[in-house]
Parts: C-alpha cells; structure tokens; sequence
C-alpha cells in the first residue's frame, strides 16, 4: 500500500484496524491517514491512506491499492455477508489484495476469474505438545476460552498457579485490551488468557496456546471450532522464524490425530459457499425493504443470510405502528435502515436494545433528523460512573461503544464533535477503571516483590512469609507461592552446589540422628540394613530440579556412611590380622554397636 503512494486497507477487527493505523502513522504522518471504524473517525482533510473495519470501508473513495484482510471470514455466518460484498465489488485502481486462509482459494477461482494466488507460507515450525494441566502451562502461553466467564475462572486459576495473567476480550476497548497486552508483553505477567480475539492479527510474544475448550456459541448455536478456526488461533504461537507449540487443558483431553495433522500441516477442507446478502436495497416502503434483503443470491457458490441482527431489528421496528408511520417516503425508510444496523454490542438483542433504537429512529424521523444535546448529555452521563465490578464496566462500556457509534454517524446528532470527544473520554474512563479491576483481580501485585532469606526466615518486601528449610519452603502465606518458590529456587540450588562441593569436615551427626551441614539439618538418619550403612533421609527437596535433587540425596547418603565408619575407625587403626578369634568377636561387637556393647564374659587369657 506504501508503494502505491495510496490506498485502502479493509481489516476484521477495531482493535486491530488501530494497530495498523499508529503504524502509518508512525510511517507517513497523521495528515496521510485516516482510521474508520463504527466507533472513530479520524479522517484529516486530505488522506492518502484509509485504514477501515470492513464494514466501514467508504467504498465509494477511489484508490489505487485495496487490500482485505481474513477474507475467509467471508464463509462466517455473522458477519461473511460483509467481506462477500467487498471480494465481489471493491476494487483498486491498479491493484486489489486479498488476504486469508486458502480455505477459500476455490471460491475465489469461480467467484473471481481473473485473480492470481501467491502463497505465502508460515516461516516457523508448529509442532502439538499434548495436554497439560494449567499450573503447568510454560511461560508466555496463550490459553483460549470462549466466554467471558471461562476466560475470568481460566485467570483466576492462572493466578493462583503463576502470580497473574492478562485478559483479552473482544469486547474491550482498544485502551484497555493494550493495557492489559502491556502486562503481558513487559513480562509482568507470564500468561494470557483470551478469547479467539487473539486469532485475528494480533503480534504477541505467544509461544504455546492451550485451549481450553473446542466449541463455541456463534450467535445462533453452540458448535465445535472447525480445524481451520483452530489452526488460526493455534498459529499465534511462535511467529516469523520462532517456532511454537499448541495443545489443549488437561480437562479439555487429547486432540484427534486426524485433526492435529490437519494444523501442523495447515491442510483443510474447501470452504464450499460464501455467504452473501443482496445490497442494491429497495427503499420505497418497508416491504419493499425487506423483499430486497430476502433476495436469492445470484450464483450457487453463495449463501443467503437469513435473520442477521439487522434484519431481527427491522421487523421489530417495523412492528411499532407509529415508527411505521413515520418511515413512509424512501428517504425515511433508509433512514430507519440505516438506524437498525447499530451494532448490538452487548450481544444479547434484547428488549433493551430494540427500545434504544426505536428512541433514536424516532428522534431521527421526527423535527430536524438529529439527537438532540439534552439527550445524549443525559444518556451519557448516567454511563459516566467507574464503581462496580469487572461486569458492571463491560456492561456500560458496550452502552457507551453504541453512543461513539451514534455520534460518529453523518448528521445524526448535533455538535457531534463535542459528543465525540465526550463518548471518548467516558470510554478512556471506563476503560481504565477496567484495566484496574481486570489486574486486581487475576495479577498478584506483590509477586514482584524482591525475596530475602534471614537465618531460615523468608521475607517478600517487608512481609514474612515462611521459613526456608533445609531446600524447601513452608509457607505461611499460599496466595505468593508461585512467586516465592520462583525466586527461592536459586538460593536452595546454591546451598544444594555448596553441600556437593563441601569437606566432610563440614558434616555433624548429633545425639538426635539428625544429619547436619554447616549446623543446619538436612537429613535425618534411620537403622539400615547393616549398623555401618545406615539410611539417610534428607529433608524435602522441592526448590531443586530433579537431577540436583537426586545428586544431594546421593551424597547424604554417602556423608552417613561415612559418620558411621568414622565411629569405629579407631578400632581398625591396627587392623586384625594379629587378632585371636575371641578378640575379633569382640571387634565385630563393639563395632555393631558403634563403639560400645553389653560386657561380655570371656577368659582373660
């Protein structure tokens, strides 16, 4: 597009429409780009560049490069209807670029006669890594649900394993999804935990993805993820020439070898038919309407959508006799039209949002067409409010989205600068409230606080928590023990590499059994199979790796037969060989008993 001096880009995700945007930015200035979304404009008097949500493209700006991104969402129930219309009608002056999976490359053939296909293949290995519980899931691990609810138990769970995980939901504004990416990135927390959001685009440092669950609720039913959706998300691990991994949760179970295959290879079925919705509408009445959108589409690779969002809210309205009779002329059908695609962007479609559409198509039927300010201010402010819980702020950041929605539509309110500007803030409030919930909840703050040892007492910052043993940890504070045990583990590793390489000089054995280095126990000694090969017992070893473990119990092992030998070595100074048989027997007693035995009666001679 750079090359091209000018040109449009179409992308599936706001999120990911900002990212693109703050990099032409950064590359070519603000007075070169314009960023167009349902929810912000930023459109300079005179762009070079427009980066787009493919449902905001203005397709009637002419450009000589267009590009658009994931057109295999083209095949997607919700939303195909859309990057259909635009793979069928949108075009560069030079040059027009469609980006996606080759799921769609047979469609494209029949659908597009002239279009040629480069391939570009993924530069780094993805290789299956089985299944794994979630405290076990390594660092910089992606773990994907497919709700709200599972993404906030995975956290919770992820916190009490590792310290802290970030969110990603696709309902979070672009604020704080880069806020909590931040957590993420800087290494803060190890682990995230997201919803299919990250499938779409998003650059992260994500070397394992783990899912969690394998189905969905679409919007319409609940289904299994096909193989190609899969191997989307699971390719955000490892990128460019940095290899990744992908499995699933211990509860989740093994993948199907057909299906892991299927993603290490990248080969899936053809997508047999695109979705598709007539848009050369017909606004002379509200029937009329509605016969236009029922349309059948004009070629058997394409499917027709049937009650999309849109068209549920068309009836409903339609429904309302006094709406009805306000839409009467073409220009007020398309007005009411225009006023049904308001995204629900609380996904529920409820009485709510009908009542919310209704309010704003009559005021945009009725006296000057537009909002008025005593509306919005009133209806924006009652959403100016950061109390409540991680619920409560998603609740009112989807009501505010439908405002910035509203204020950034071509004459619909008055002022709309100012109400712009206003719906923005109260989001960016909202927002990092969001943030601030989102970390006190699923991020332990004081895991980074610094870990001491003092004599045997463990201290995070200025807290005491829990005393180090011999290589091990009590704890007296559970919430930090990722953390701690993390910090803790290079302290025990050099006690273990001191012992290794210590005297024996620096061994005791006290009255109590109990095997001691430098004064401190590290093992406690038990009757073996001989009095000169007793066993040594060490302490818990769970700060060392299991090599080092294995190495400090062979040498405490060796340390105790070496106390015991040492008892008796004066009884051997001289050796034996001079010996009488009854003073061997008393040798051989004496030594049993580790110095001493029950007198004996024996001839002196």
């Amino acid at each position: 597009m750079l090359e091209h001096g000018s040109g449009m880009i179409g992308l599936p995700l706001r999120l990911l429409a900002r990212e693109v945007y703050d990099r032409l930015v950064a590359a070519r200035g603000e007075r070169a780009v314009a960023l167009i979304t349902g929810e912000e404009k930023r459109i300079p008097s005179d762009p070079r560049f427009f980066v787009c949500t493919v449902e905001a493209m203005p397709i009637d700006v002419r450009v000589p490069f267009v590009a658009v991104d994931e057109i295999q969402l083209a095949a997607d129930r919700n939303r195909g209807h859309l990057f259909t219309h635009r793979l069928l009608h949108v075009r560069g002056g030079v040059e027009t670029l469609f980006l996606g999976s080759d799921t769609v490359e047979d469609l494209l053939l029949r659908l597009v006669p002239d279009i040629r296909i480069e391939r570009r293949p993924r530069l780094s290995v993805l290789r299956h890594a089985g299944s794994a519980r979630v405290a076990s899931l390594p660092a910089r691990s992606a773990i994907v649900a497919f709700s709200a609810n599972d993404v906030y138990a995975l956290a919770e769970r992820v916190r009490a394993a590792h310290g802290g995980a970030a969110v990603v939901l696709g309902a979070l504004s672009p604020r704080s999804r880069n806020a909590q990416v931040a957590l993420y990135e800087s290494g803060e927390v190890d682990h995230l935990v997201a919803t299919d959001a990250i499938g779409m685009g998003l650059n992260l440092d994500v070397r394992h993805v783990a899912f969690a669950d394998l189905s969905k609720f679409d919007g319409t039913e609940r289904r299994p993820l096909t193989p190609a959706e899969l191997a989307q998300i699971a390719g955000r691990a490892g990128r460019f020439r940095t290899d990744g991994t992908f499995g699933t949760t211990r509860e989740v179970g093994s993948l199907d070898p057909e299906l892991v295959e299927a993603i290490e290879t990248h080969r899936f079925p053809p997508v047999t038919a695109l979705w598709w919705r007539n848009h050369e509408l017909d606004y002379r009445s509200i029937p009329a309407l509605m016969a236009s959108l029922e349309r059948p589409p004009p070629s058997r690779l394409l499917r027709a959508v049937r009650d999309a969002d849109d068209e549920r809210a068309l009836h409903s309205l339609a429904g309302d006799p006094e709406l009805a009779g306000l839409a009467r002329t073409p220009v007020a059908v398309e007005t009411l039209w225009e006023v049904c695609q308001i995204p629900d962007f609380r996904k529920t479609l409820t009485d709510s949002h009908v009542r919310l559409l209704a309010e704003i198509a009559t005021a945009r039927l009725t006296g000057n067409g537009r909002l008025g300010s005593d509306v919005l201010a009133e209806r924006i402010r009652r959403l100016d409010r950061t109390e409540g819980d991680i619920d409560a702020l998603m609740t009112r950041i989807a009501w505010i989205r439908t405002w910035t929605y509203v204020t950034h539509q071509r004459g619909w309110v008055e002022d709309p600068r100012t109400w712009q500007d206003e719906a923005r803030a109260v989001e960016d409030r909202l927002s990092d409230a969001l943030h601030e919930r989102l970390t006190q909840r699923f991020v332990d703050r004081r895991r980074g606080a610094a870990v001491a040892v003092q004599g045997d007492v463990v201290r995070a910052g200025d807290d005491d928590v829990g005393r180090l043993i011999g290589f091990t940890w009590v704890s007296t504070d559970p919430t930090r023990s990722p953390d701690v045990a993390r910090q803790l583990a290079p302290i025990a590793e050099a006690r273990a590499e001191s012992l290794l390489a210590a005297d024996e000089s620096e061994f005791t054995v006290e009255d109590d059994l109990r095997l001691r280095f430098r004064g401190e126990v590290v093992a406690r000694l038990a009757a073996g199979p001989h009095p000169l090969a007793p066993l040594a017992l060490p302490l818990p070893l769970d700060l060392l790796s299991t090599t080092l473990a294995e190495k400090v119990r062979d040498r405490v092992r060796k340390q105790a037969i070496a106390w015991a030998e040492r008892g008796v070595a004066p009884l051997r100074k001289h050796g034996i060989a001079g010996l009488t048989q009854p003073a061997r027997a008393v040798l051989r007693a004496v030594e049993r008993g580790l110095g001493t035995t029950e007198a004996m009666s024996l001839p002196l001679d």
